[in-house]
């Protein structure tokens, strides 16, 4: 690259880059008078001078005097734009593009005028369209800069186009210390909607009090625009971030039976999330109205550049038009598969859907699903057959697979050591019946006889436990009361084997006492004669139906969907994007609050994909609200300390990461673990570079109105809980942060994108137990079917085929990685490039994650480990960090993003 020979200037300070996120301001500021004379003046001696910077050319001169500056602006055409080529408003904004008005660019000072200790007059210039490569779009402006401008602090831009763009970056070159990137990947309202312009600050990170004195009061005003006001309805293309409880799930106008109760307050705890403002529904005072699409702040909406790649438009068309096309190819949605070789179809032979008016729409849209099929003028939905079936036929049959999914399957969150024997309940007896457990000493020892006593396995730690049973058992009844569906409390033991697996020894399903009836419960055991083994399959069917939806309600969507959103709300209230946290929290905050919106549009509404799909039906939510009431901790979302919870983990400084594995060839902590501590040191090495001591942690006024509104109203019903930690040293803010960072990357890759290669096969994971076992108060016709063919009571117990087809399609969906995928630690981000520190220790973290991936490789290889190996076994690659597109089973990206 050539470098330039410049004379020395005055303007010899550093210059900051620009920060890629803008906000809103004025156009009006009386306190940013504009130059309005020309500043092209300059000294009659002058050295011009050519620099390349990539592909951008450029050309500067300098004097004493002044500085001369081109900006090139960088504007993506988005999918919107590709198909609006024709228009009134197209040929408007070509005849603006042909004057050379395109953009308004206008260069903001860092610093006040020392003379009178206002802002110093900005510099403006148009932009006009110089190139157009591919989907990139290239503006040009040329700048004279003063040599009493001082640093450059931020940018104004407004839009003359009469559509919003979106604008990538601005590239600032000429000036003496080299090129300035402002990479702004924002979205740039029309003056003609708004008048207000938009503003990015300089890359440089500042703590508020190390703010310089011309950017102060933008920095004020930034976090204002942003906070906005809690009047009126927000509308599409808004900024605004603020809160409200989920009380948009229902939808009592259009049917009584649509209503839901609000989460969100004392009755039902619950996180915050993104207010719309939308006016309250007539039946429902406490409800608010339904809309076709849901607000979010405009730059949280997904990307629109990659030209429909990303997985949640796919997602948004799978809602769309599959579901509906599969319940009119399924007419009967109690229908349920007569045969396994029924099941086996939905992979070889597929299912004819309804004809589109566009041909070929299936197959554009989801490849993977709509495989190769002979007859062209059909639209076969044909799944794709998951790499755990490939494997082996028979996996979810076995108990071996069954116990081990525990510690490396989708959810690996929930299993839990035995501490206290016998096994009693803490509900209350006069409602729920006797608390003490069915499983008796007896029945462990007759199952581990030869291996050693119950009283010393519960001693010697080998006795574990899926305890669904105090969780569910409130809901039994009321759920009950629902078409279609059943439920139990469960509780599942298991013993750990000198080879470090877990062997399934016994299921308690109970029902509380109802209708009448006093509380049923009974034992289920692995069994040696026909009807024991199949009483056995039944008892698992139902526990697995319990697992899938404490995994896709609690695991999944509760501990990273919905508690994340309040910290992403908070962090733009109430952290400048000049903060470093702020900066450092970003990619790990992209499309959530999108998502998030989608799920409460189609997934987690009334009526929606959760509730006919999953066994809590009407009352999933409330179920979810119940465990964060009951069980959610912010502390405990760290991984070390929940293992430790749980009873997997015990603290033991001489092991590595500082903990002793329970159970040792546990894939999920075993990885985890190594990908928490790289994540930790990333984040200490960024921490500890902006705060030296606690001082600056505790005069730090943002990050401390950040955390406090995350706790008093982000998380308002958890309050006054004692365990929240307290921002007071730059350890207990890296611990935080850690624990986000760690939730929204790491833990939320662990559940979301194993889905299709353990539940789209979903026998091994039904999420709804449709029959009650035929134990339970039997009659003639039950167990004679029972006897004759217990295969139909087990087929009927499973999800019926539009439940069990819709869910598969959109688990394909949720599993796929999109080709823009943004991974953990792959790509710097622009802003961290400024500090030579950070890029040292981003250097360092990329460097430990590709050192992680060879070091789960080795993992998976070592036969010794039998929980990620093994003939037929699939290896544990859900928390690697890179991915190819696709549903690959692997690939960790920053962010909750689908």
């Amino acid at each position: 690259m050539l470098k330039p020979q410049l004379h020395q200037s005055p303007l010899s300070t550093k210059i900051p880059f620009l920060l890629p996120k803008p906000f809103i301001h004025g156009s009006g500021h009386a306190s940013f008078p504009v130059y309005s004379r020309s500043l092209s003046a300059k000294a009659n001696k002058k050295v011009r001078v050519g620099y390349q910077h990539g592909s951008i050319k450029s050309i500067a001169s300098v004097t004493q005097r002044s500085t001369d500056v081109k900006a090139v602006a960088t504007v993506k055409q988005t999918v919107v734009d590709f198909w609006t080529e024709i228009g009134i408003e197209r040929g408007l904004d070509d005849f603006t593009d042909l004057f050379g008005k395109t953009l308004l660019l206008e260069l903001v000072s860092a610093e006040l005028d020392p003379k009178t200790g206002l802002e110093k007059p900005s510099i403006r210039k148009y932009a006009h369209k110089i190139d157009h490569e591919g989907e990139d779009i290239k503006y040009e402006a040329d700048f004279v800069v003063p040599p009493d401008f001082g640093e450059i602090g931020a940018i104004f831009v407004e839009n003359e186009h009469h559509k919003e763009m979106y604008l990538h970056d601005v590239v600032l070159d000429g000036l003496p210390a080299g090129p300035i990137h402002v990479t702004c990947d924002s979205w740039i309202h029309p003056k003609f909607d708004n008048k207000k312009k938009r503003l990015f600050f300089t890359n440089k990170s500042y703590l508020p009090s190390e703010t310089p004195n011309g950017l102060t009061k933008l920095r004020k005003e930034e976090l204002e625009t942003l906070r906005g006001n809690d009047n009126g309805e927000r509308k599409k293309g808004e900024r605004i971030y603020d809160y409200d409880v989920y009380n948009d799930l229902g939808n009592p106008d259009s049917d009584p039976e649509s209503a839901r109760p609000v989460l969100g307050g004392q009755e039902h705890p619950y996180p915050r999330r993104c207010r719309t403002g939308r006016p309250r529904t007539e039946s429902d005072p406490f409800t608010e109205t339904r809309s076709s699409s849901f607000y979010v702040p405009r730059d949280e909406e997904f990307s629109e550049i990659k030209m429909g790649t990303f997985s949640a438009k796919t997602l948004k068309s799978v809602l769309h038009a599959l579901v509906p096309s599969l319940s009119t190819a399924i007419v009967d949605s109690e229908l349920g598969f007569p045969f396994f070789s029924s099941i086996d179809a939905l992979f070889n032979e597929g299912i004819n859907l309804p004809p589109l008016k566009k041909q070929g729409f299936w197959k554009d849209l989801l490849p993977n699903l709509f495989r190769a099929i002979t007859d062209e003028t059909k639209d076969i939905l044909k799944f794709e057959t998951p790499d755990t079936m490939e494997r082996d036929r028979f996996f979810w049959f076995r108990d071996e697979e069954f116990a081990r999914q525990t510690l490396s399957g989708l959810n690996p969150c929930s299993i839990k050591m035995v501490t206290e024997w016998p096994l009693r309940s803490k509900l209350d007896p006069e409602i729920y019946g006797p608390q003490e457990s069915a499983i008796t000493t007896e029945m462990v020892e007759q199952e581990i006889k030869g291996f050693m006593t119950c009283g010393q396995a519960v001693k010697d730690q080998k006795l574990f436990i899926l305890d669904y049973h105090d969780l569910f058992l409130p809901f039994v009844s009321k759920i009950r009361e629902l078409k279609g569906t059943t439920l139990y409390g469960s509780r599942t033991l298991f013993f750990l084997t000198h080879e470090g697996t877990l062997r399934p020894l016994a299921i308690e399903l109970t029902r509380p006492p109802m209708d009448g009836k006093p509380q049923w419960k009974q034992v289920f055991r692995p069994a040696w004669h026909s009807t024991g083994v199949w009483l056995w399959r039944l008892a698992k069917a139902h526990v697995l139906a319990h697992e899938s939806g404490y995994h896709q309600l609690i695991s999944h969507w509760l501990r990273t969907h919905c508690c994340t959103e309040p910290y992403i709300i908070a962090a733009n209230r109430q952290l400048s994007e000049m903060h470093p946290i702020y900066r450092l929290l970003h990619p790990h905050f992209r499309y959530t609050m999108e998502i998030n919106a989608l799920a409460r549009q189609f997934l987690i509404n009334a009526k929606g994909i959760i509730e006919t799909s999953f066994f809590p039906g009407k009352y999933s939510m409330e179920l979810s609200s119940a465990v964060y009431d009951q069980e959610w901790r912010f502390d405990y979302e760290a991984l070390p300390k929940d293992l430790i919870n749980r009873g997997m983990a015990m603290e033991d400084p001489s092991a590595p990461h500082g903990l002793k594995l329970m159970v040792e060839d546990y894939p999920y902590a075993n990885d985890g673990l190594v990908l928490w501590d790289i994540i930790k040191e990333w984040v200490s090495d960024y921490v500890n570079h902006y705060y030296s001591d606690s001082s600056l942690i505790l005069s730090d006024n943002e990050l401390q109105a950040w955390w406090t509104e995350v706790r008093t109203v982000g998380h308002a019903d958890k309050k006054d809980e004692p365990w929240w930690p307290v921002l007071k040293t730059p350890q207990d803010l890296i611990e935080t942060l850690t624990t986000i960072i760690w939730i929204a990357s790491g833990h939320h890759a662990a559940v979301n994108f194993g889905q299709y290669t353990y539940a789209g096969y979903f026998p091994n994971r039904p999420t709804i137990a449709r029959m009650n076992m035929p134990t339970e108060d039997p009659n003639d016709e039950t167990l004679k079917l029972f006897w004759e063919k217990p295969e139909v009571i087990l087929l009927t117990t499973f999800p019926s085929q539009i439940q069990a087809t819709t869910v598969m399609a959109i688990l394909d969906v949720l599993s796929n990685h999109s080709p823009d995928e943004e991974y953990l630690g792959q790509q710097i981000e622009p802003s961290w490039t400024e500090e030579p520190a950070i890029n040292a220790a981003f250097a360092k973290f990329n460097g430990r994650l590709k050192e992680f991936e060879g070091i789960i490789d080795e993992r998976n290889a070592d036969i010794k480990l039998k929980n990620r190996n093994g003939a037929g076994v699939m290896p544990y690659e859900l928390l690697k960090p890179f991915s190819d597109p696709g549903v690959t089973g692997k690939g960790v990206p920053y962010s909750i993003s689908i």
